[in-house]
């Protein structure tokens, strides 16, 4: 007898993550080991108050798919939830919710945290005989997660954040004064996102002038000296900052004063662009803006890269297909087998492997004075960011999926 699957997304969401919700979803359908198709609304917290939906309903034609792909956001819904250790009275609930829906396959769409919680149900679900597959989708535009060369989410944030670096920079050449643009992106612990703004030189574009990344010691005397002397050879500078810069102390200088955290218990971080610009205001006399782009890094679909979003449904897809083939404990990831011509590999690794464990920028991927990345990393990231994706247009703005969240009842 087919087993039912259940799904969830957890996380901060990525322009793609619901492309590897298509993928599963469509390869759940074409499995003859899957019943019933069910989606978590808002991940686990949602799983534990048996907030289910029957995905099958929502899916038709092949358009429907399509739409869901160039949709951001989490049509599902997230959460910022982590599996407490065992024992722990979830552990019991979630046992009595699968086995009330016959749930014998269960998927989640998440970062670091997520694949801890992946590990952790895996085992326990083993050490209770419970016949439940569990299995790793992998997202983040953190691009943070080991194992896999790198992480759906990644590419399409990485070719926003290189298109605005580009067009900031043709924005401060508009009027004849000096000025510094002070670009923050996101990136806690490992700075690939911030590296990925080296994409936007081209003739006629410098930028970004300077990258300052996490895996570098920030030091404010220094950086105030090889700023003054840029602006010695250019008029305009942008400078690119990841918010998870650190002082020689290892404190986060966006968390400097505050210990603020979020329900995962890492530091707040946010207004590091405000911190250099206030450095920079302090020795330079020129007019210094900062620029924080936020959310926009992981909801701007419009820029997604067409090879992010076949890539997230290839990997929703593949989780699927093992799972149906008796894997469990695991996480999908990819293996690059070459960059010119681009092509990747679909592989399976243990989730205990990946989860609360980062990946970090290569010191060699590093100029040695720490202000830059080398060609080695843009020749890395630039296959992940190939191609536009399609999106439905109607009356000049894109049309997005909308999931009927009506709840299953058993």
């Amino acid at each position: 007898m087919p087993k039912n699957m259940i799904i969830g997304q957890s996380g901060g969401p990525t322009a793609v993550i619901n492309a590897s919700l298509s993928g599963a979803i469509q390869q759940a359908m074409r499995s003859p080991e899957i019943g019933e198709v069910y989606g978590a609304l808002n991940g686990l917290e949602g799983l534990l108050k048996e907030r289910i939906v029957d995905l099958r309903v929502n899916f038709k034609t092949s358009e429907d798919f399509q739409l869901l792909e160039s949709t951001p956001s989490a049509a599902l819904g997230s959460c910022r939830f982590k599996m407490p250790p065992h024992p722990d009275p979830a552990y019991d609930t979630l046992l009595q919710i699968f086995r009330k829906f016959d749930i014998g396959y269960f998927f989640y769409i998440g970062g670091n945290d997520s694949m801890d919680t992946v590990q952790k149900l895996s085992e326990f679900f083993l050490s209770r005989g419970e016949d439940v597959k569990c299995v790793g989708i992998p997202k983040t535009v953190d691009n943070d997660l080991p194992i896999t060369d790198h992480t759906p989410g990644f590419g399409s944030a990485a070719k926003y954040v290189a298109t605005s670096v580009a067009e900031v920079y043709r924005d401060s050449l508009v009027y004849d004064i000096p000025m510094v643009s002070v670009v923050e992106i996101m990136g806690r612990n490992a700075g690939w996102l911030t590296a990925a703004s080296a994409l936007a030189r081209r003739p006629g574009c410098p930028a970004p002038h300077m990258i300052l990344l996490p895996e570098v010691v920030f030091d404010p005397g220094a950086f105030l000296d090889r700023a003054a002397q840029l602006m010695k050879a250019e008029q305009n500078l942008v400078i690119a900052v990841s918010e998870g810069i650190r002082l020689a102390s290892g404190e986060y200088v966006a968390s400097a004063g505050t210990s603020a955290t979020d329900s995962f218990g890492h530091a707040q971080l946010s207004g590091v662009g405000n911190y250099i610009k206030s450095l920079l205001q302090s020795r330079i006399s020129c007019k210094v803006r900062a620029i924080e782009l936020s959310l926009l890094q992981r909801c701007a679909a419009h820029c997604a890269s067409l090879t992010d979003v076949r890539e997230a449904v290839a990997v929703g897809s593949a989780a699927v297909s093992c799972a149906a083939a008796g894997q469990t404990g695991g996480m999908l990831v990819f293996h690059r087998v070459s960059s010119q011509p681009y092509l990747v590999t679909c592989d399976w690794a243990p989730v205990g492997d990946v989860a609360n464990l980062e990946k970090t920028i290569p010191g060699s991927w590093i100029t040695p004075d720490g202000w830059d990345v080398t060609g080695e990393m843009a020749d890395y990231i630039r296959p992940l960011i190939q191609g536009c994706n399609s999106t439905v247009i109607k009356d000049g703005m894109p049309v997005f999926f909308t999931l009927d969240k009506t709840l299953v009842t058993k």
